[in-house]
């Protein structure tokens, strides 16, 4: 199989060169040109060119996380960035030789080209770098934002989608809307106890229960003859219950790691009431702010959205038209059903999503979409 292609885009800039400054950096997918992931920072006083470097390293990094064996193509509008670490250029700055060696330790040299592009080709990571500096000079952290709906939104400002149009159909002229079958995996040991179980823990497999309910899901697809493509969270609970439907379906599975449920942090395996007796106040806050982390945890509900977001419009460019299976978690799929009726953060504490069941989400070229099923057991009873 062929390595993943990824394109990372990434600037830096000073305000008084040196002044306060920040980096930006996005990565896209190389196939559809989407931005998957972001990454953005005020460093404080610095210079441009040190700017420019850091945000080569975060791209590079961020590009790592998604695919350590990925070829990657890096493109910025710093002649001097590209043709130093494309080695055709000497580096002689002191300041700039030890950021050119770690950018060259994130990934083998093999897998990284080097291109330069004109400065309004370079747009999103410029934004970011600003965005960086704005949050710094006003004295708080840059924050990622959420990403609307559909493939145009490549190259635009992250903001959360607007609530969708009223009305029960699409215009005739929008074409076949991309149909989303949203399937919380099977039981594992710790459901029946509601536990906090994310992407921190343990990653427990699907209980004897849980496999019977992914055979049943499976049984119930089956069935309906729709589903044209299955992708599913990394965590083991979900890749088993995708594996069942799509061994019954002829079908491959596809991992996006966008799907993975919210790292838990020190509440991984703990009850809500144990929860609740030892990190009362971390919870009474988490409940209370979608910016709130779990404790020790490293994503708040804001951060998942943006990352379900981003996973969205990367099944959407991929598979525009068909029915998708998904395959995720609690959180990721009650923050696609409220993303899609654009419904505000808090709504996702009043939302029932049972082990293994059915949700369904259309979603139309004019970024509209309709809910049209959620928690369903039917297949279960």
């Amino acid at each position: 199989m062929a390595p993943r292609k990824l394109i990372v885009e990434a600037d830096g800039g000073s305000r008084g060169n040196p002044g306060p400054a920040g980096y930006g950096a996005v990565v896209r997918d190389g196939d559809t040109g989407l931005i998957i992931a972001e990454a953005a920072e005020f460093i404080g006083r610095a210079t441009n060119n040190v700017a420019e470097y850091r945000g080569l390293i975060a791209g590079l990094r961020a590009a790592r996380e998604l695919d350590p064996q990925a070829e990657v193509d890096v493109r910025m509008d710093s002649k001097l960035v590209v043709e130093q670490m494309s080695g055709r250029w000497k580096i002689k700055h002191p300041d700039m030789q030890p950021l050119a060696a770690e950018a060259r330790t994130v990934l083998p040299r093999s897998q990284v080209t080097y291109r330069w592009i004109p400065r309004e080709q370079n747009k999103d990571a410029d934004r970011l770098a600003n965005e960086a500096m704005d949050a710094g000079q006003a004295g708080r952290p840059w924050e990622p934002k959420a990403r609307p709906a559909g493939p145009q939104a490549a190259a635009e400002p992250l903001a959360e989608p607007a609530a969708p149009k009223a009305g029960w159909a699409a215009p005739a002229d929008l074409g076949t809307p991309t149909t989303f079958v949203l399937l919380r995996h099977g039981e594992t040991p710790l459901t029946p106890e509601k536990r906090f179980s994310g992407s921190g823990g343990s990653d427990p497999a699907l209980s004897e229960k849980g496999r019977w309910q992914a055979e049943r899901a499976a049984e119930a697809l089956a069935g309906r003859g729709t589903v044209q493509a299955v992708v599913s969270s990394p965590m083991r609970r979900t890749r088993q219950t995708a594996e069942a439907v799509a061994a019954r379906l002829g079908l491959e599975v596809r991992i996006e790691e966008g799907l993975r449920e919210l790292d838990f942090g020190a509440w991984e395996g703990l009850s809500f009431a144990e929860v609740q007796q030892k990190y009362p106040q971390d919870l009474d806050a988490w409940l209370g702010s979608a910016k709130a982390r779990p404790t020790g945890g490293s994503e708040s509900f804001t951060n998942l959205t943006h990352r379900v977001g981003v996973a969205r419009d990367k099944i959407l460019a991929r598979h525009p038209g068909r029915t998708v299976l998904v395959v995720s978690h609690v959180s990721p799929i009650k923050t696609l059903v409220r993303l899609a009726l654009g419904a505000p953060p808090d709504s996702v504490y009043r939302m029932e999503l049972s082990a293994a069941s059915f949700c369904a989400v259309q979603y139309y070229t004019d970024g509209n979409a309709s809910v049209r099923l959620l928690n369903d057991t039917a297949h279960l009873r």
